[in-house]
């Protein structure tokens, strides 16, 4: 009788040296992949972010025709006039009455989710430091306060969503 014996065997250096090899290759396709998508995640949230102001904008202006301005809201009240309870007049009150019965339209202002001043939620009409939405009072238009230079992974600019 022979005594049997076992064999042991591990990977060889080649081996490994392929295996690492490979793990390269698929890392370098997939990791530019996943930075464009974290890019592709702000434009949409940008894009999200504009049509619910854009939204509460022309809900407001539909519901204030009496009011000043054509009825669109004001810029020295419209974060309060998207945010708590208003009447006729666009006046505003944190609490729903008989008088203020229009709104609110918005929880909160959104953050300005791209570009240098990402997280700024402020409304004005021109830059600033904590200005994050550009507001043109007399049309109620509203973008993004991005500079000149800032764009899409598609080339298109910021300030034009």
């Amino acid at each position: 009788m022979f005594a049997s014996k076992h064999v042991r065997r591990g990977f060889s250096l080649i081996e490994l040296v392929i295996v690492v090899v490979i793990i390269g290759i698929i890392a370098a396709i997939a990791i530019p992949r996943m930075s464009r998508g974290a890019s592709g995640a702000g434009d949409s949230a940008l894009s999200g972010n504009l049509a619910v102001l854009r939204n509460a904008i022309d809900l407001f202006q539909t519901e204030h025709p009496a009011a000043p301005n054509s009825g669109f809201p004001t810029l020295a009240k419209i974060v309060d006039q998207l945010t708590t309870f208003s009447d006729d007049q666009g006046n505003t009150s944190t609490t729903k009455d008989s008088t203020f019965i229009f709104g609110s339209y918005l929880r909160a202002i959104p953050a300005l989710p791209v570009g240098a001043k990402k997280g700024q939620m402020g409304i004005a009409a021109a830059d600033g430091a904590t200005v994050g939405w550009i507001y043109v009072e007399a049309t109620g238009t509203i973008r993004a306060n991005t500079g000149a230079a800032e764009k899409d992974a598609r080339g298109k600019l910021y300030s034009d969503y």
